[in-house]
């Protein structure tokens, strides 16, 4: 874990993901890299001096120094509905981090990992998933990932693009209303859904689990009720602002 003190950045670029939901690009001359799943402080100041401090996952890892956030607009929030909808590539902001050093996976390890994200979670996974795929070992890992309906899916295209290139393989839920001519069933996960796109409980995966808390909870108990060892499972919960 790095952190640091409070580092000048600026926003190096801005695209649209969903309806709600934006990627920003932001460069920092002095970051000092990062672990797939770790994640920043960003501190906006308004020309009035006041300050706001938000936490967020990183979709990026390494050492470049230019970091990638995934941002999920809260409708009431202070912080989000600015850095969806009014940010544009060159303002600036402050970045403290990276931070975290439990919700990490990189490559290197003999262990299946599965990766199971609810809405925004697939931030911190998308790293570990990219991690995983720039070292060849995609393999090992899967990646559940759940949505309410296919426009909400946040890296879809690209997830969609690693099919059948070396890619983490993803199994989509959808919550709300699948593609058309979906042939799975549509709701909230379950037990019966993990087990069918998870690796089993037998081969003794890490597991790792993002989303709001209460598809963390949902997920942690039907993980556990499937036989897996709560201490391999890792989870993290999102909340807005």
């Amino acid at each position: 874990m790095s952190v640091g003190g409070w580092r000048p950045a600026r926003i190096s670029s801005a695209t649209a993901a969903t309806s709600t939901a934006r990627v920003l690009r932001v460069a920092i001359d002095d970051w000092p890299g990062s672990r797939p799943g770790q994640h920043v402080d960003v501190r906006l100041t308004a020309e009035d001096g006041y300050q706001a401090v938000r936490s967020y996952s990183l979709g990026s890892y390494g050492a470049a120094h230019e970091i990638e956030l995934a941002i999920d607009e809260v409708p009431d929030g202070e912080v989000s509905p600015y850095l969806v909808h009014d940010a544009q590539p060159g303002d600036e902001l402050e970045i403290k981090g990276p931070l975290g050093g439990y919700f990490v996976w990189e490559p290197g390890g003999a262990e299946p990992v599965q990766l199971i994200a609810g809405g925004s979670g697939i931030v911190p996974l998308m790293a570990m998933a990219r991690a995983a795929t720039d070292a060849g070992a995609a393999a090992s890992v899967r990646l559940l990932y759940s949505v309410r309906r296919p426009e909400d899916a946040i890296y879809r295209d690209e997830l969609d693009g690693w099919v059948g290139r070396g890619g983490v393989g993803t199994t989509w839920a959808y919550t709300r209303g699948g593609p058309d001519g979906w042939p799975g069933s549509v709701g909230r996960l379950d037990a019966e859904r993990i087990a069918a796109a998870a690796w089993p409980a037998d081969r003794a995966p890490i597991v790792f689990v993002c989303g709001s808390t209460g598809f963390v909870e949902t997920v942690a108990d039907a993980l556990v009720a499937l036989g897996h060892d709560p201490s391999r499972i890792r989870t993290e919960r999102f909340g807005g602002a």
